[in-house]
């Protein structure tokens, strides 16, 4: 399974917010409480559902848009030559964004020998001379068929710079 690299989300609760307000009196507003009118609360309310429904929406979003996508760093923030993380699993179909981090130019190239069978590793890999240049330049791939498959940077590879991801 793919670990997302995002921070989990936290939807506020405002309930112990109402709990302090009510607990915090002053002798003004004992003495003398004012009846809201009528209009006021139905306001209220629906601005409250509304707060609701768009802070539930922003939260789908975000868990959404992160959903179906695994990233994978282009060398190691310490300047290493590696993919980070190397070996990584994800489900069929999932999205992988590699991402140029450090030590570039890098490119992402599956070896033909040693991907699922009836794959073409043509179709899901860079071209061996394209290269990513810049940092945060990226290259997604979405792999479909279960198996493992292992990839490598062309200019790095004998470096090491190699990575294998299987597909659940």
């Amino acid at each position: 399974m793919a670990t997302l690299t995002s921070a989990a989300v936290t939807i506020p609760s405002f309930t112990g917010l109402k709990a302090a307000a009510a607990t915090r009196t002053t002798a003004a507003s004992v003495a003398a409480p004012k009846a809201a009118p009528a209009g006021a609360l139905s306001a209220h309310a629906s601005l409250k559902k509304i707060g609701a429904a768009v802070a539930a929406t922003a939260a789908s979003a975000i868990l959404a848009g992160n959903a179906l996508a695994f990233d994978v760093l282009l060398g190691g923030s310490d300047g290493s030559l590696a993919f980070v993380p190397a070996n990584f699993s994800v489900p069929a179909g999932e999205t992988i964004v590699f991402k140029n981090n450090a030590g570039f130019p890098h490119n992402v190239v599956f070896d033909e020998d040693e991907i699922p069978s009836g794959v073409d590793a043509s179709s899901i890999s860079m071209s061996e001379e394209d290269l990513l240049n810049a940092p945060g330049e990226t290259y997604t791939v979405t792999l479909k068929e279960k198996g493992t498959y292992t990839f490598y940077c062309s200019p790095h590879q004998g470096a090491g710079m190699v990575g294998k991801v299987t597909v659940n």
